[in-house]
């Protein structure tokens, strides 16, 4: 059906889908019908995908992307209490809105649609009550999923930057391990040929990311990685560059798996975990420091401290590598974000020119900047496909809304990436020893 606000809508259709449900009694017409009005305020035009409402009566293009489903009065009403992509969200997340078909694409047509419109103008909200109404969907607001997250006390402190750590990363190690895969690397692989898996592509992102520090030229050198989840880049460079690695993360039973597979790997001789904050790192030096998919938790206001730390750790001539994803103009998530409720709290992307200018204002002499945006997005397709073709197991694990929560988030993500809307870059940064030496390559060739 094809909505154009110079026009009357066309009649709604009513399609057989297995729902149960009926419109509200003082309704005249399916539900579909009743919704007319509302979908001409929100989309304009056509509508992006097909709409299938819990009375049966559907609305929108039988060949688009997929199809969005209502499936009780209560996912309008979260629309209403909720006129944002929270509103949609905690719908998802509930199961009382669901997609059907390929979501990534559903994700691409939806926004497309409602670009520069995060919120709701008067009209539509007025349409959206009036309509909630008719349909008996308004009411006291439904509850709020637990899976989401309010967090206390002062932004990016010690113990408020735990608490988002937790909330995101305690989510249960076999989870981890069903969507990453063996690797059990939970950022940006790198895809250097064709026909990669994920786990060769991440020991290659981690084999570039140690000869970008110099590792091979430097035997028994002193790592430390920040953030450094279940170990993998630390085994990689112990077991490939016989590197001395200290590895830190704010999340417990990140440190139990990492030790364990340590241990496993006949690598403890090489390798140390620790739960602790980066910032109680003191009275120690270090030959290189990396720093993967942990950036995003450090935000603006910590960005100097950040990076005056990790240069205060470095030897002269010692190599800091900041993996991290960055967004133009830079991007907190807000408070009313589904990034920020239930995935990354307190979760900020930073402008690349601002990072290379902290890290500048550190001390450290930036070097070498790479992008791999194309490669997380293949990353993230992989990682939905893992989530995807072990649902049940991992409902079984977290739970169905948590597992929702992940594949929302994971495939909005890959969309991002595609559409150059967040990017991934590697920062690369050495401390200039007394005379300006630092001990580089005279080109990339030299990493070998």
């Amino acid at each position: 059906m094809t909505l154009r606000s110079d026009e009357r809508p066309a009649r709604a259709e009513a399609v057989p889908v297995g729902t149960k449900g009926r419109p509200h009694p003082s309704t005249n017409g399916t539900v579909a019908r009743v919704m007319s009005p509302l979908l001409v305020r929100l989309f304009g035009g056509s509508l992006p995908v097909r709409l299938v409402f819990w009375d049966g009566s559907a609305a929108g293009p039988l060949g688009g992307p997929g199809t969005l489903v209502l499936r009780a009065p209560r996912s309008l009403a979260r629309l209403v209490w909720s006129p944002d992509e929270l509103g949609m969200a905690r719908g998802f997340v509930t199961g009382d809105i669901d997609f059907e078909g390929d979501l990534f694409q559903m994700l691409l047509a939806l926004e497309a649609k409602t670009r520069g419109r995060r919120r709701l103008g008067p009209r539509a909200v007025a349409s959206g009550l009036w309509t909630a109404l008719r349909l008996g969907a308004m009411g006291l607001p439904p509850s709020r999923p637990k899976e989401e997250v309010h967090l206390g006390g002062w932004l990016h402190s010690k113990r408020r930057d735990a608490a988002a750590v937790q909330h995101h990363y305690d989510v249960g190690n076999d989870f981890y391990r069903l969507v990453l895969g063996p690797a059990m690397t939970y950022s940006c692989a790198r895809f250097d040929r064709q026909g990669m898996s994920l786990e060769d592509a991440q020991s290659s992102k981690h084999d570039l990311i140690c000869r970008k520090l110099g590792l091979g030229e430097r035997p028994g050198a002193r790592l430390l990685d920040v953030g450094c989840g279940w170990g993998s880049m630390a085994m990689h460079a112990a077991r490939n560059y016989g590197a001395s690695v200290v590895g830190v993360t704010l999340s417990r039973p990140q440190v139990e798996l990492a030790r364990e597979r340590v241990r496993d790997a006949g690598l403890e001789a090489n390798v140390e975990i620790r739960h602790q904050d980066y910032r109680d790192l003191r009275g120690e030096t270090f030959d290189a420091i990396s720093s993967i998919g942990m950036f995003e938790h450090v935000g603006t206001k910590r960005m100097d401290e950040y990076f005056s730390v990790l240069f205060s750790l470095l030897a002269p001539t010692g190599r800091l590598l900041n993996h991290a994803i960055s967004s133009p103009g830079g991007s907190r998530m807000h408070g009313r974000s589904f990034i920020n409720r239930y995935v990354f709290p307190d979760g900020e992307l930073v402008d690349l020119a601002d990072v290379v200018g902290a890290m500048e204002r550190a001390g450290f002499e930036v070097r070498d900047v790479e992008s791999l945006r194309e490669h997380y997005s293949e990353t993230l397709h992989a990682w939905v496909a893992n989530l995807e073709s072990s649902w049940d197991k991992a409902v079984a694990l977290v739970g169905e809304p948590r597992a929702r929560v992940w594949r929302l988030y994971m495939a909005g993500s890959a969309n991002g990436f595609d559409d150059g809307g967040i990017a991934v870059h590697q920062v690369l940064g050495v401390v200039p020893a007394q005379g300006g030496a630092v001990g580089m390559p005279r080109s990339r060739t030299g990493w070998g």
